[in-house]
């Protein structure tokens, strides 16, 4: 299809945010269909007579947002208008989160995009024709339930490397997604259980445990991260939390914490925590922070990754370790199920793991990410006098909190004002409603140029100190 996208030059607003604003448009009137293939950032910027990397922003920016999804050698699709409405993806958590609309927003600071740019495309496309050379129709039948033998070795030999993750391949369950890992997980534990979560929290995580019937706990955190107190006093036997850069506050758990929680489980029989590692790769002050996993003597700790924040949200591959007691009641329960994700996703994912492009392409997405976040850090940097930065060592976000003479409603509402989008802080909390917390906004930068993070910061900067 093409597009007819009328761009003014003389306008102060850049091309790719024109042409960002139009599909959008597009998408919300219905001019543009759900599942509508769009044209490839080639062939419109070919047609618009601009650079490709002008139309490649402007498609990033609709996927950070959610309003299009890239399918691996498909092209860019219409997302259906329920998924930007609901919260069922990490789109509608964007879109819960803003509380404003996105026609007019120049910089989006969201907490979820990544940076596609830097995608290996060619690499991909090089393993993707290996694993389908000379017609290998064995890539065809059903593999292994738990995911296939060399893949789960590949994660296995990364997290023991990388993690300090202590586990067998038949520990390994590869899954489609988290959200399905935690499907199963609720399978294999049962429903005799109460959860624990950090205070505010990763919301998709707490949907799937409330919509399993599942009694959620908010746990308030301190410096520390969960607070071992008020865990418990909540009479809650597992505990699901982010130890190495927990989402949204950014705190790293330090290892007195983390000995507290493993002491915590220890106490009782059919205690565990769940350990979400969803990002621990991106660390940009001191060593990287082993697992807490790794620490586990007494297999109470449930491991949960992903791919999805380091090589691309499309891959939707991720990846359970079980205690070894707990892998005995899933054979027991659930071994029958079929693994959620294919053989030949597996194997691409394999030879990318094993053939060292993945250590690769997390270097260069590590020196990438730090040169945004110390763009951003040194962008507003003179917003220190009246905010708090903090979440600064770690993953590709940041928050900033008012010392004194604002509300959250009125940052997010100042920033929208200048053209900037950021995201409040009580959106993340379970049952915001009910208590009053510091006035703080979420800045995310993965998916920015450092120019779009100096302009938007720069916006801020405005709106904020005046």
């Amino acid at each position: 299809m093409e597009l007819l996208i009328p761009l003014d030059s003389q306008s102060g607003k850049p091309l790719y945010e024109q042409i960002y604003a139009y599909i959008c448009d597009e998408i919300r009137s219905g001019a543009l269909h759900a599942e509508e293939r769009l044209p490839s950032t080639r062939v419109l910027a070919e047609h618009l007579k601009v650079s490709r990397s002008t139309t490649q922003m402007a498609y990033d920016q609709l996927l950070a947002e959610g309003y299009v999804e890239a399918r691996p050698y498909r092209g860019y699709f219409v997302n259906r208008i329920e998924e930007l409405i609901e919260a069922g993806s990490v789109s509608g958590e964007q879109m819960e989160t803003s509380g404003q609309d996105t026609t007019e927003c120049l910089v989006d600071f969201s907490p979820w995009g990544i940076d596609l740019n830097r995608f290996p495309y060619n690499t991909w496309r090089k393993l993707s024709r290996n694993t389908l050379v000379d017609d290998n129709k064995e890539m065809f039948h059903s593999g292994n339930h738990q995911g296939e033998p060399g893949f789960r070795e590949a994660i296995r030999n990364y997290l023991h490397s990388a993690r300090g993750v202590h586990c067998s391949v038949e520990q390994i369950i590869v899954g489609a997604g988290s959200e399905y890992l935690l499907i199963l997980l609720s399978q294999i534990l049962g429903s005799d259980y109460r959860i624990a979560m950090e205070n505010p929290t990763y919301k998709q995580a707490y949907r799937v445990f409330y919509s399993l019937g599942y009694q959620v706990c908010p746990v308030e955190m301190d410096e520390g991260g969960m607070n071992l107190e008020i865990l418990r006093k909540s009479g809650a036997n597992v505990a699901y939390v982010m130890p190495s850069h927990q989402f949204p506050t950014g705190i790293v758990m330090p290892i007195g914490r983390r000995q507290e929680l493993l002491k915590w489980a220890a106490e009782e029989k059919e205690r565990y925590l769940i350990e979400d590692d969803y990002d621990s790769e991106f660390r940009y002050k001191g060593k990287p922070i082993p697992a807490l996993q790794g620490m586990d003597r007494l297999g109470r700790v449930i491991y949960l990754g992903t791919f999805s924040k380091c090589i691309a949200p499309a891959i939707r591959v991720s990846y359970l370790v079980l205690p070894k007691e707990l892998l005995k009641r899933y054979r027991e329960r659930t071994g029958f199920y079929a693994s959620t994700v294919s053989r030949i996703d597996q194997n691409i994912l394999y030879q990318f793991l094993a053939q060292g492009h993945f250590e690769r392409h997390l270097n260069r997405m590590r020196a990438a990410y730090k040169a945004k976040h110390d763009a951003l850090l040194a962008a507003i940097a003179p917003l220190e006098r009246d905010f708090e930065i903090g979440g600064e060592n770690a993953g590709i976000h940041i928050l900033l909190t008012a010392k004194h003479g604002h509300t959250e409603e009125e940052l997010v509402s100042l920033a929208a004002e200048a053209g900037v989008k950021v995201y409040g802080l009580s959106s993340y909390y379970i049952y915001p409603e009910k208590k009053d917390y510091p006035a703080t906004v979420v800045l995310g930068y993965a998916s920015l140029s450092e120019a779009q993070i100096r302009h938007g910061a720069n916006l801020l900067l405005k709106r904020y100190l005046s």
